[in-house]
């Protein structure tokens, strides 16, 4: 007897944008070569595996796979896992239905909350499971451009300056001047592994303010080579640590800060991340993700 599965679309109100995330039903049973071996095969940047909880009051334990490695913690399967949940197990009623979704994952609890409407895409926020540490300067400009094909010139912008901060995974964060550096933006393998890889870095972040739609705030690239991610259409964790940076190099007010994220536009897949930023006293207190979730395609696994 197979194992259903499920493609969703996250970060997207349409199918086909956004970041796809593959989701197996059921799979207490698989081991974890059994897990590597199926995400690997889907080649998605994460699949997600859903198990029972272990925990009172929780909605299941999952884990979750690059198609090298598994991760702690990556927020487009903890959205688009807590969307598919709510939608398969509470059903929309009159129209509409809004639920909590409390997932177990290896960074600990994470609570989700679920908007189910008739006829439109769901839409999901949580807070994030911990803050991201200080943002640590990386003080090599040179390296750091070359390993993205760029010139130094074309890397920062204002004060922003390229960045590590370490959370559940460690990213590193590179501002590079406008649209037309972002997309020569490439991975330079001979310079890659002294500029990153050897500074344990899962995922390599690119930013800027200059945005292709409006209404975003900051238009986004992420490669993550070393976890079999060549680039990243949207990537939740990743702006959590955003945040982090955010607040280091703009001296944020005390308040709530809401903002939205472009990414994936490069890829042909546009992503719209919404991300709020609190802040009191000076000190950053919380981060919330946010977006919507697209159920495009589902079947059976026969192993």
């Amino acid at each position: 007897m197979g194992l259903d599965y499920y493609i969703l679309d996250v970060f997207t109100e349409r199918a086909f944008g956004g970041n796809p995330l593959a989701v197996v039903q059921d799979a207490d049973r698989l081991t974890v070569a059994e897990m590597q071996a199926i995400a690997r095969e889907f080649n998605l940047s994460e699949t997600v595996f859903v198990r029972k909880p272990t925990a009172p009051g929780h909605t299941a334990k999952v884990r979750i796979f690059t198609p090298t490695r598994e991760v702690p913690f990556a927020g487009h399967p903890t959205l688009g896992t807590a969307a598919l949940l709510a939608e398969l197990r509470m059903p929309v009623v009159n129209g509409e239905r809004d639920a909590i979704i409390a997932l177990e994952e290896e960074i600990g609890s994470v609570r989700v909350g679920v908007r189910l409407r008739a006829g439109a895409a769901a839409f999901g926020e949580f807070d994030a499971p911990r803050l991201p540490d200080q943002a640590e300067a990386m003080k090599q400009r040179d390296e750091v451009a070359a390993a993205l094909g760029l010139i130094a010139s074309e890397v920062g912008f204002e004060n922003h300056k390229p960045t590590l901060v370490r959370d559940a995974n460690v990213f590193a964060y590179v501002p590079v001047a406008n649209l037309d550096a972002m997309a020569k933006v490439r991975v330079a393998a001979s310079h890659w592994a002294r500029a990153f890889s050897d500074k344990g870095v899962l995922g390599v972040y690119m930013y800027t303010r200059q945005c292709v739609r409006s209404h975003s705030a900051f238009h986004a690239r992420l490669f993550a080579p070393d976890a079999g991610v060549p680039e990243d259409p949207a990537t939740g964790s990743a702006s959590i640590g955003l945040a982090r940076v955010i607040h280091h190099f703009d001296d944020l007010t005390d308040g709530t800060h809401k903002l939205q994220i472009e990414q994936g536009i490069e890829m042909g897949r546009p992503s719209a991340i919404s991300l709020a930023i609190t802040v009191d006293r000076g000190n950053l207190i919380g981060v919330r993700i946010g977006g919507h979730v697209v159920r495009v395609a589902q079947g059976k696994l026969n192993v």
